[in-house]
């Protein structure tokens, strides 16, 4: 039965990797957690004056250094003077040059958001009027790239080696202490120690690269981490690395002078003192993800991070417990396979974990969502409904887990109840014998005493005792019973084996032990996936963050004015060659200030979709002088036409025109006037 479980595990495994790869991969290395929600000037406006300094409003503190804010000129000089600074609450300003020339200007911006992740963007503003650039407008590579995806990788090991090692010795303690004996499960917690230990390591060398320049060449640049060593994240992966030397003397007490202890009141005190050491130690190592990530900033603080640490320790306890269960059904010896009764108790534990799990869920997904909507419009709130998902699935095979642990304990209260019985029947049975063959053994011992000598008296006996050939005979007969008593010792260790054997293969036919066997596996095998998508939301913006940020851009702080809609303007064409005519529809939405997703339709006068070669938009605001700003659409299908993130920069009559090609030589420009804002 074991051999056809193997190769199941080995695909389930190599399933759920793949599963996890899939999900990093789209967590996507600049999923920033503190978003641009302003900036003077503006992004895409015309100033008829060179500003003096450009400042951005981010929607928490960030970290500058001396680069965090560039701004370069039309031929990619740049022209900002000293270094970004503070200048109040969460806006950060850098000063210009004097003597800007007019033309198109870019503003770069990396810095590294409250809850330790890198930001990073571009945008572009003119003065005079738009010109041609040569910089490209490219966000910044910090957080991406290879040394993106090692870090992402890195964080991944690091929660799983915590969940491993708290969750492991928590297992041993609480439910199954035998197990602290077991080689298999001493691998497990410890392996959860070293990849901990390894991955904030890593993080830690990572770190400056990671937030900075994006190059693997400058992990191991030691100013870059003597910077990091100055920041709130490079302090929560040292005190992490602290907490674990503390964690490495739990573990070897654990493994080591438990195991030794013989049951008894000192053996009890022992286990009090680990199991309160551990969960401090456990605490501590949650709290430093808690002091540096998401619960750090934003909404209440101070009540976020004991959450988050609860939240943190519950996920361990259970996932982590689930673990080492799997490995204690799958890898103890059969002389020590785990009790029906500590399965049973970490039944209880992990229903206890859950709850907690799920009380303080619903909290950090009000914190980080803020509403509804946030559920399907953010990628956050998608993340968060596929972990609601693998957690409803986790839950359901955990209920199949409980209900074949039930029916394992009913079996071996059956079994007791059984044996007891028999032993009572031996037990009559010896009663019985004793009370009625008393004469018959009195006789056996007469023989006995007869067949003592050769003859048949007591002269005879003597005789034989004398005899010195007698004692020779004795001393041959004692080598002799030395080796049968060798081969006795061999031949009862292969017995040993053989039964060892046999009631392995007992309990592994066992149906309802194999059921729990197979339900936890599954377990595990999601339990893998859900870990992946925890580390993919810690990546990734939050939903309240991502449309607070969405709404300020739209609507910028000082314009005073209000959505007004989307917007749709249907204008004929004729290009004036042979099936030239047509309409062109635009649709622009929700048609403000800021940022605009813009549809453009073409149809044949019969309304039925028109395939032409190009189309292209522009805005102009003639009473301010500004345009034409242009836009170019992507094909999205045949007659349709797209592009996002339209800016708008100010409020105004606005005119919108659009050109029209139809054949490599015809094509016609049409236009009207719309108010924008």
């Amino acid at each position: 039965m074991t051999r056809t479980i193997a190769p199941r595990l080995r695909i389930l495994l190599l399933l759920c990797l793949a599963v996890t790869g899939a999900l990093l991969a789209g967590a996507g290395p600049a999923a920033a957690h503190a978003a641009l929600t302003g900036s003077d000037p503006a992004q895409g406006v015309v100033v008829d004056k060179a500003p003096t300094q450009v400042s951005l409003t981010f929607s928490e503190k960030v970290a500058l250094s001396d680069d965090s804010l560039r701004v370069l000129d039309p031929r990619g000089k740049p022209v900002q003077t000293g270094s970004p600074a503070n200048v109040s609450g969460t806006t950060y300003a850098v000063q210009l040059k004097s003597g800007l020339a007019k033309g198109t200007y870019t503003v770069t911006f990396q810095v590294v958001s409250a809850d330790s992740h890198p930001v990073a963007g571009a945008y572009t503003f003119s003065i005079g009027a738009p010109s041609q650039t040569v910089v490209s407008g490219g966000v910044p590579a910090a957080g991406g790239g290879v040394v993106g995806w090692l870090y992402a990788f890195g964080r991944y090991v690091s929660y799983a080696g915590f969940i491993v090692l708290a969750g492991g010795a928590a297992f041993v303690l609480a439910c199954w202490q035998r197990g602290a004996g077991v080689r298999a499960l001493q691998r497990l917690v410890v392996g959860g120690w070293v990849a901990l230990t390894a991955a904030t390591l890593w993080l830690l060398l990572l770190r400056g690269s990671y937030t900075g320049s994006g190059k693997l060449a400058d992990v191991f640049d030691l100013d870059l981490l003597g910077q990091v060593l100055q920041t709130k994240t490079g302090a929560a992966l040292v005190s992490r690395l602290l907490l674990l030397a503390a964690a490495a003397l739990f573990v070897a007490v654990l493994f080591g002078t438990y195991t030794r202890r013989e049951e008894g009141a000192e053996k009890r005190d022992l286990t009090f003192g680990l199991a309160v050491g551990g969960v401090v130690v456990a605490a501590g190592l949650a709290t430093s993800w808690a002091m540096a990530e998401h619960a750090s900033t934003g909404l209440q603080p101070g009540i976020a991070m004991p959450v988050d640490v609860v939240h943190l320790l519950s996920v361990a306890t259970w996932l982590g417990g689930l673990t080492a269960l799997l490995v204690a059904l799958y890898r103890a010896p059969a002389e020590t396979q785990v009790e029906t009764a500590a399965v049973h108790r970490f039944s209880r534990l992990a229903f206890g974990s859950v709850l907690a799990l799920v009380s303080t869920g619903v909290y950090q997904s009000w914190r980080q969502l803020g509403s509804w909507s946030a559920f399907t419009e953010t990628r956050y709130g998608q993340l968060l409904l596929v972990k609601i998902a693998l957690v409803a699935v986790l839950v359901g095979v955990a209920a199949a887990s409980r209900r074949w642990t039930a029916r394992l304990t009913d079996q071996v209260v059956g079994a007791g109840k059984a044996k007891k019985a028999q032993a009572r029947a031996q037990q009559e049975q010896v009663a019985a014998s004793k009370s009625t063959g008393t004469g018959s053994a009195g006789t056996g011992k007469v023989s006995g005493g007869t067949g003592k000598g050769p003859g048949t008296g007591t002269g005879s006996g003597g005789t034989g005792k004398g005899s010195g050939t007698g004692k020779g005979s004795g001393g041959t007969g004692k080598g002799s019973g030395t080796g049968d008593s060798q081969r006795a010792a061999q031949l009862a260790r292969q017995r040993a084996a053989v039964d060892a054997a046999r009631q392995k293969r007992l309990r592994n036919a066992d149906p309802n032990r194999f059921g729990l066997r197979r339900s936890v596996l599954a377990e595990a095998g999601v339990a893998v996936v859900l870990l992946a998508v925890t580390t993919a939301l810690t990546q990734t913006e939050p939903g309240r963050t991502e449309q607070e940020a969405k709404a300020a851009t739209s609507a910028p702080a000082g314009s005073g004015t209000a959505a007004s809609g989307a917007l749709t303007l249907d204008m004929p064409f004729d290009t004036g060659g042979t099936d030239g005519k047509g309409v062109v529809s635009i649709d622009l939405d929700p048609a403000r200030v800021g940022g605009n997703e813009m549809h453009v339709y073409v149809q044949r006068p019969n309304g039925r979709a028109f395939d032409v070669p190009e189309v292209k938009v522009s805005f102009t605001l003639e009473a301010r002088k500004i345009g034409p700003l242009p836009v170019n659409p992507d094909h999205i299908t045949t007659g349709h036409w797209s592009a996002n993130g339209v800016q708008i920069p100010m409020v105004g009559d606005w005119k919108i025109a659009v050109t029209v090609r139809t054949s490599d030589i015809d094509q016609a420009t049409v236009s009207k006037n719309a108010q924008i804002g």
